[in-house]
């Protein structure tokens, strides 16, 4: 008997996949993540809206989603539960996509809203809100407006013929510890009522959350992932350097402002949505990375860990770290400090 072969493993490098007259690059490790994530964040969502203090089976789970459950499944699935799991998959999406886009425009992997000041400005904008007694949708568009204003003030003063990487993160974390220390200010000076109401929104949390907050996300998503995916392969090209990048015929400074936009968008709609859930932008794209075991950060990748990781993060503060419920934005710190430190000593060595 001769002996087979050994199987080679699943490997990130793409191959070429005929499809009549097309011709699509496909990496076999990359799609088996895709697919692998998609499930666990199907499984993840089931299971959320399954548990809780009434218990619903998973068959009346799944047919009150298509609607043709019992009553009571339906009334908790699809008017209390399911809009909570949906919005924490498309923030996490969000902030996931977010991360990478900033990741792999500094080429550093502490290039994220949370450090750069975007996140810190969207609770500016919050806070303003907070304490003049805004409504829930007024909060979002000053945190969404907080966002962008602070985007444009770091780009403008980071740009010097064109924006270096390095000097988007330096000028972001130096904007970043000013807007903490407003944003502190502000509580000081608030009403002891704002205040906590303010506080409670600066840590994110998704509870509360119903249709009007899923609708919103969706279009945004709708509307800025083409831009996510007309710059990821200019991206990649970016990341080896500007001039191999222009040689290549890559559009520098217009590929960096389209993924700069579309960045800014998706951190300050998610959150507009959920609060400045901390460090998911942060993990996200690293913990994609190493899945797919790319040599940069991947979008698609990025997106779906984000959504598994803020809708996990939620299942286990609602039903497993508390008897009662923690804000979400608690544990995904708690993670991700964790997840920093772990980073710093890696590359200590």
């Amino acid at each position: 008997m001769t002996a087979r072969p050994p199987v080679p493993p699943v490997s990130g490098r793409p191959r070429a996949v005929r499809l009549g007259d097309w011709s699509l690059r496909v990496a076999p490790r990359a799609l088996l993540v895709w697919v692998l994530l998609v499930l666990t964040a199907f499984a993840v969502a089931v299971l959320a809206i399954s548990t809780g203090e009434f218990t619903v089976p998973v068959p009346d789970v799944l047919a009150a989603l298509f609607g043709d459950g019992p009553p009571v499944a339906e009334l908790i699935v699809n008017k209390l539960r399911a809009p909570r799991v949906l919005t924490g998959l498309l923030v996490g999406a969000a902030f996931g996509l977010s991360g990478a886009i900033f990741q792999s425009l500094t080429r550093n992997p502490l290039g994220s809203p949370d450090f750069i000041g975007f996140s810190a400005g969207a609770s500016t904008g919050g806070i303003l809100v907070v304490v003049s007694g805004g409504s829930a949708a007024q909060i979002a568009a000053g945190s969404m407006t907080g966002c962008v204003v602070t985007a444009l003030l770091v780009y403008l003063a980071a740009f010097r013929r064109g924006v270096q990487g390095y000097r988007l993160v330096l000028v972001g974390i130096g904007a970043n510890a000013l807007l903490i220390a407003t944003n502190n200010y502000l509580l000081t000076r608030a009403n002891i009522n704002d205040a906590a109401t303010a506080g409670a929104w600066l840590t994110g949390s998704l509870g509360g959350r119903d249709w009007s907050y899923v609708l919103p996300l969706t279009v945004a998503l709708a509307v800025l992932l083409p831009a996510c995916a007309y710059v990821s392969r200019p991206l990649r090209m970016i990341e080896m350097g500007d001039d191999s990048a222009r040689a290549m015929g890559i559009r520098v400074e217009a590929v960096r402002a389209v993924a700069i936009v579309a960045g800014v968008l998706l951190c300050g709609v998610a959150t507009a949505a959920a609060g400045p859930v901390a460090f998911v932008a942060l993990a996200a794209p690293q913990l994609a990375r190493r899945l797919t075991r790319s040599p940069g950060v991947t979008m698609a990748s990025s997106a779906l860990v984000g959504a598994v990781l803020l809708t996990a993060a939620d299942l286990a503060a609602q039903r497993v770290i508390a008897p009662a419920q923690l804000p979400v934005g608690v544990l995904t710190a708690a993670i991700g400090g964790t997840y920093l430190a772990l980073l710093l000593r890696k590359d200590r060595h």
